[in-house]
């Protein structure tokens, strides 16, 4: 469980907001108390929860799952496919098997003899007709990540 309060002293909201989360059936005093995962998990809550209260068509999310074990991995992946989000778009960048199941629609930006290579995979087969080379441009824009394979996940979105 968690919640949102006002620190101690503070006469108002205003002045700010502490996040509260009770693991095993004890409140802990601070966020540095949680690993990695789990203040992955409390800060996609909160950010989930904001999305069901204002929606909005398109959402991107950048390696939101780097810190979480395959299992919870897979329960984002499809938390963010389910009807809950049927109005909304997400494209995710995730190095992760788990979040790849959920998707309708895969990226795949491979990296082969110094020339990047965009893979559009759909239903589990690629389509190679959308394989493109990259010019000198854009090679240099993807060369931040070059070496590992990214893969930006599209959910489909429904009216």
């Amino acid at each position: 469980m968690a919640k949102l309060e006002k620190p101690v002293g503070a006469s108002s909201i205003m002045d700010g907001l502490e996040v509260r989360v009770q693991l095993g059936g004890v409140w802990k005093e601070s966020l540095t108390e949680l690993s990695g995962g789990q203040r992955s998990l409390v800060a996609l809550s909160l950010i989930l929860s904001l999305l069901q209260f204002r929606p909005a068509p398109l959402y991107i999310l950048d390696e939101v799952d780097a810190a979480l074990d395959p299992s919870h991995t897979q329960n984002i992946g499809r938390i963010l496919s389910s009807p809950r989000f049927g109005g909304a778009q997400f494209i995710v960048v995730s190095l992760k098997e788990g979040m790849f199941g959920n998707a309708n629609v895969l990226f795949r930006t491979r990296f082969r003899d110094g020339v990047s290579h965009v893979e559009r995979q759909v239903g589990g087969g690629i389509d190679n007709s959308s394989s493109k080379k990259m010019n000198g441009k854009e090679k240099a824009s993807k060369s931040a990540k070059a070496n590992a394979q990214t893969i930006p996940r599209a959910v489909k979105a429904t009216n």
